[in-house]
């Protein structure tokens, strides 16, 4: 059986999860709109990606016999100044759920609750993954922002991302 203080930790974590889906979800279509469709692929598998982590606790708490409590998941924004401020806020947000994820093992640990531990371990590797690639990406941006065309060529190699 679950700690009260550990369902409660995985239920915050699965809100986050799921606004990290929305968030990204939302940068798809602005990305979209902007005419950048690779970067709204990009965005797109993000989002799923971000649903598959939020079920992988979700379902973590039903096999442990916790109880899932969904909550309001907040609106996101619309709009950005940039296509460099939207990935500068991917990058943000990123180390946002990595610094969520550390706080959550730290409750495992604290209620030495094993199994919790082993299965945050993919999402603490996970996560060193995510702030890679899109460091990798701000970075590639930040070396043609001077050059328009350049960013339709990284836009062109995002659009080639497949969902893993």
């Amino acid at each position: 059986m679950i700690s009260k203080a550990m369902q409660d930790a995985i239920n915050e974590q699965i809100n986050k999860e799921l606004y990290s889906s929305y968030i990204y979800l939302s940068m798809a279509a602005y990305f979209e709109r902007e005419s950048l469709p690779g970067f709204g692929n990009w965005l797109r598998i993000q989002a799923e990606e971000e649903n598959e982590h939020a079920m992988k606790l979700y379902n973590h708490l039903l096999e442990r016999g916790g109880k899932v409590e969904l909550k309001a998941i907040p609106a996101p924004k619309v709009d950005w100044a940039s296509a460099m401020d939207a990935v500068k806020e991917v990058l943000a947000h990123e180390q946002f759920v990595t610094k969520s994820i550390h706080e959550l093992y730290e409750v495992a640990l604290k209620e030495k609750d094993y199994a919790a531990q082993v299965m945050l371990h993919w999402f603490i590797e996970e996560q060193v993954e995510e702030e890679a690639n899109a460091t990798a990406i701000l970075e590639n941006m930040q070396r043609i922002e001077a050059h328009d065309t350049a960013i339709l060529m990284l836009d062109h190699r995002l659009s080639k991302r497949k969902d893993d």
